[in-house]
């Protein structure tokens, strides 16, 4: 049973005070689990806008965008609700320790084990000795590594990234590169990452070119 996202001949556009400005026309794209896609391409050129539409955050002006789980087409707001984000600002709820940031999601789901699985994961990510530190108290590193296991610790179809390692050393961008792959590829997720790091899209299995409006496969 297919559980996929399908861009079909999608648009999108937005209006200024003075102009309407057209990112992309007639583009399409699947994303399935079980794959991970980098999407690069120059600033403005509607990167995160594409990403916001396959998550289903944001509806394109043209097209159709289909969303399936286990073969079942379903709307927008399940496709959310299986799905993980990671954002290049790290979103952090500052009154919690980092194990409470991670168990947060399952505990809105009324998981009655969500501490134990937030320990569970906060040792993949090799923070266990981290628990109970608050935000503050982390780096920048260390609060990314935070941010990708709240993404994962649901078990999500989908994991969609938005320029994850922009705020990252090289040194440490890598390892979040790593960590982000290797979680994908252990929980058979679908990945999707915007990113302008060439390093970060050459470990994707697909990447994507998007400028002047279209999309095409990346050298």
């Amino acid at each position: 049973m297919k559980t996929t996202i399908e861009l079909e001949n999608i648009s999108h556009e937005f209006t200024t005070d003075r102009e309407c400005i057209r990112l992309f026309e007639d583009l399409s794209m699947t994303i399935r689990t079980g794959q991970t896609q980098a999407i690069v391409g120059p600033s403005g050129a509607g990167k995160s806008s594409l990403l916001s539409i396959a998550a289903g955050l944001e509806a394109p002006t043209g097209g159709t965008v289909r969303f399936f789980l286990d073969g079942t087409n379903v709307d927008a707001r399940t496709l959310r609700a299986n799905s993980g984000f990671i954002f290049q600002q790290f979103h952090l709820m500052p009154e919690l320790d980092a194990i409470g940031n991670l168990a947060l999601p399952l505990r809105l789901k009324g998981a009655r084990d969500a501490f134990d699985q937030a320990a569970d994961w906060l040792a993949k990510v090799g923070l266990s000795d981290r628990a109970r530190h608050r935000p503050h108290q982390l780096s920048g590193g260390e609060q990314q590594r935070i941010a990708v296991a709240r993404a994962f610790i649901s078990n999500p179809s989908f994991i969609f990234a938005d320029e994850p390692t922009g705020n990252l050393d090289a040194r440490t961008s890598e390892s979040i590169a790593s960590l982000m792959f290797d979680c994908a590829r252990e929980t058979g997720c679908g990945l999707v990452i915007v990113t302008h790091s060439r390093r970060l899209a050459a470990q994707a299995d697909t990447r994507l070119h998007l400028e002047a409006g279209k999309l095409e496969m990346a050298a």
